[in-house]
């Protein structure tokens, strides 16, 4: 069995997922930090950080291009970039880089339909952040990738979105609409002809001209959205991806992990390790003396709160043989290096 040490020595992506509020972004940042530390040259993706992540990095900002993060005495070549997820300026880059010429590219930024969908469309965020992980991929500048998804169930739809993407391009109603020559009105297709009437009293003619003229923009680039979202999946499901599980020792975040983990289990992919943060401290071996005693009744209530944690996080992994850390709850909150490497510490026993 793989320590969480041997996982980030030896994979090329991380994938840290789980429920909110555990701390999934904290300790995706630690093991960047102690990939980075260790010799590796790593890039971390964050989708949604709190603003305190960047000054636990050491950086004023974030932005969608990777930034170097000042590090003390890094083994070997290590080094850590960081970066927080634009969608909208990954999926602009995508289809500047995808277009024919730079006409056509104009034609698709410049279209209202695109707007829409770059930066409101369900799955948008989570297919860009595939496509952010395929470039950093794709670069070879980079020995690790350790990724931070969204919490729990949009992490699913992070796993889903190249699968929606391929199923849209596919889709019979893109088809006929990507058709040369063929707008609305000439459409070749009658079913598609109905639909697009049915649409334009629902939604406005005006809509579905701008979703025609969208469509047939992009006509010719579906090859290049599909193989890359198949790269993506594969990338994910071989040997080099490995998923760390983030959660809490509570009964509500397990059964949304059971979940996930289940999800995961469907699709092909294995938990590579788990991290249960935020546990009680363990008080050396200090016996309770006298359980009227105020100190003493304080370190009993923590104890039994802690044989409580431990059973349920024994119940929950005990089918699985993967590492299962415990990450006590540290006297301060992760806001700078010092903090984000106190933390690395204890996730990898360093």
């Amino acid at each position: 069995m793989d320590t969480i040490n041997d996982i980030l020595a030896s994979r090329g992506v991380v994938v840290c997922v789980g429920t909110g509020g555990a701390g999934k972004t904290s300790v995706s940042a630690a093991l960047a930090l102690a990939a980075a530390e260790n010799g590796r040259r790593v890039a971390l993706v964050t989708i949604d950080p709190a603003r305190r992540l960047a000054d636990a990095l050491g950086l004023a900002e974030l932005s969608n291009d990777p930034r170097p993060v000042p590090l003390e005495s890094p083994a070997g070549n290590g080094s850590l970039e960081a970066l927080m997820l634009d969608a909208k300026g990954t999926f602009d880059a995508l289809v500047s880089g995808y277009a024919r010429d730079p006409e056509q590219a104009q034609r698709i930024l410049s279209s209202k339909f695109y707007t829409n969908v770059s930066t409101t469309l369900s799955g948008t965020h989570e297919y860009m952040a595939m496509e952010k992980l395929y470039e950093l991929h794709a670069s070879g500048d980079y020995d690790l990738l350790v990724v931070d998804t969204p919490p729990t169930r949009s992490a699913l739809a992070f796993l889903d979105a190249p699968v929606l993407l391929a199923r849209l391009l596919d889709n019979w109603l893109y088809r006929v609409l990507t058709a040369p020559g063929r707008g609305v009105v000439r459409a070749a297709n009658k079913a598609a002809q109905l639909a697009l009437r049915q649409l334009s009293r629902i939604i406005g003619a005006e809509v579905v001209e701008d979703a025609v003229t969208f469509f047939q923009a992009f006509e010719g680039m579906e090859d290049g959205f599909r193989q890359r979202a198949e790269s993506v999946l594969k990338l994910l499901k071989s040997a080099d991806a490995a998923f760390v599980l983030v959660a809490t020792a509570r009964d509500d975040t397990l059964a949304e992990a059971d979940h996930f983990v289940g999800q995961l289990a469907g699709s092909g992919i294995s938990i590579a390790a788990m991290t249960f943060n935020r546990m009680t401290p363990i008080f050396a071996q200090a016996a309770v003396t006298n359980p009227s005693n105020a100190c003493d009744e304080v370190l009993a209530t923590l104890q039994k709160r802690r044989k409580n944690e431990d059973a349920l996080i024994d119940a929950f992994t005990e089918p699985l043989d993967i590492p299962v850390i415990k990450v006590p709850l540290i006297d301060d909150d992760v806001h700078d290096l010092p903090t984000l490497r106190k933390l690395a510490r204890e996730i990898t026993g360093a």
